[in-house]
């Protein structure tokens, strides 16, 4: 992360988001907070509050995490490729604070035909307020 400061991301993130955010962890599938928020609003990085992807770019893929066939806009995320695992990947991460999201897949729908596959614990979800 962008002159990280292990002690005030401990202090600010639970533990399993210290593991997914810096650490480049995963959760389980199937267990994330986020996984069947069907509410509208805005997901934003839990370490920094940048904004990243929004609640009608996301759909279930059935892989476990929540998805998205893309970021709220170009500037928010960033892509690398990542070979930790003996594999070619692409890593989605904060564009902000460089925060580890997640990954990026060719086999979502239209209209990108993107899957971007976000861990629930590197999200904070901002609830669209309703008009009265």
């Amino acid at each position: 992360m962008k002159k990280k400061n292990n002690e005030k991301y401990r202090k600010n993130l639970t533990p399993q988001q210290y593991h997914v955010l810096i650490e480049k962890g995963t959760e389980k599938p199937f267990t994330g907070k986020l996984l069947y928020n069907k509410k509208s609003g805005i997901y934003v990085c839990a370490a920094c509050g940048n904004n990243l992807f929004s609640s009608d770019k996301k759909f279930d893929s059935g892989t476990g995490w929540p998805s998205f066939w893309d970021a709220v806009n170009k500037d928010s995320v960033k892509k690398r490729i990542d070979t930790s695992l003996g594999m070619k990947r692409i890593e989605v991460t904060c564009r902000r604070c460089e925060g580890h999201l997640g990954h990026v897949f060719n086999d979502g729908p239209l209209p990108t035909k993107q899957r971007y596959c976000i861990n629930s614990a590197s999200l904070n979800f901002k609830e669209k307020r309703k008009k009265r």
